[in-house]
């Protein structure tokens, strides 16, 4: 009987560990806070929102007209902090995250302004429309018991297939939170996999032979990688505490903005 064993058994895998090979990784020393909120009034909540803070991202993912899914990154000190305050107080830190103005450099509030004034007058399809941004509602409580933390980190499998095993989500690849692309690379990794399969199958080749194993492989990394990198990226220069860093993230995000042709082929890329 010809076997497969698909390793999607998270961070820790124990599948990985069997089927060797490296495992690059490292810590972020944050802790990614999560939580079930409800909102003062229910609303159209198709849109996700996420917002760069000086001690890292916060965000809200839609889950009906009432409720979204909350992801903080934070330090771990500051994580275990918000963990033990108060139902009242937890809803009004996160309000407070969403809402409160952040001092920012004059030179780079004046750089980004300058920048996404020309961009708009230059470019045909700019799409820097203050006046059409909708604003992401107010929460008005936390579920009970759906409060918890977990570690952040980066981590990657040198190999995602070995003779009758196969590594997907998590097991393979682990990533930071920021842009929520962690469930869309595990997704990804799925759908590629269950193609092969199928592919094979109808080609007669035996369940778990390694040649179509590999090809899942080749395709996985050279999608995953890049994105991944890129995300531990973002999160180094969102975390870094300087002006350079500072302009940096205000002109990125103003020019990603701007040029709608690029802010397109990112969300693209990333939902593949």
């Amino acid at each position: 009987m010809n076997l497969l064993k698909i390793g999607a058994d998270g961070a820790g895998s124990q599948v990985r560990k069997a089927i060797g090979g490296k495992y690059l990784s490292w810590n972020y020393d944050y802790m990614g806070v999560v939580a079930t909120l409800k909102f003062s009034e229910a609303t159209s909540n198709v849109v996700a929102w996420q917002r760069f803070l000086p001690t890292g991202p916060i965000a809200l993912l839609p889950l009906n007209d009432e409720m979204s899914s909350l992801v903080w990154s934070l330090p771990n000190d500051r994580a275990k902090q918000v963990l033990e305050l108060s139902a009242e107080s937890f809803v009004d830190a996160v309000n407070d995250a969403f809402w409160k103005q952040h001092k920012q450099e004059q030179v780079v509030v004046d750089t980004t302004r300058s920048l996404g004034r020309t961009l708009a007058s230059i470019l045909p399809f700019s799409t820097s429309s203050p006046g059409s941004q909708q604003l992401q509602p107010t929460v008005a409580s936390v579920e009970e018991g759906s409060r918890a933390a977990f570690p952040l980190g980066f981590g990657h499998a040198s190999y995602y297939a070995r003779l009758g095993a196969v590594l997907i989500g998590d097991a393979a690849h682990r990533i930071h939170p920021l842009a929520g692309q962690g469930v869309n690379l595990g997704f990804g990794d799925v759908k590629c996999l269950a193609e092969i399969l199928a592919t094979s199958a109808q080609n007669g080749t035996p369940l778990g032979q390694l040649k179509p194993l590999l090809d899942y492989e080749r395709q996985r990394q050279l999608h995953n990688l890049p994105l991944m990198l890129g995300v531990d990226g973002l999160h180094r220069l969102y975390t870094a505490n300087n002006t350079v860093a500072a302009l940096a993230r205000g002109v990125g995000v103003t020019v990603v903005e701007a040029l709608t042709p690029l802010k397109g082929f990112f969300a693209k890329y990333a939902a593949s």
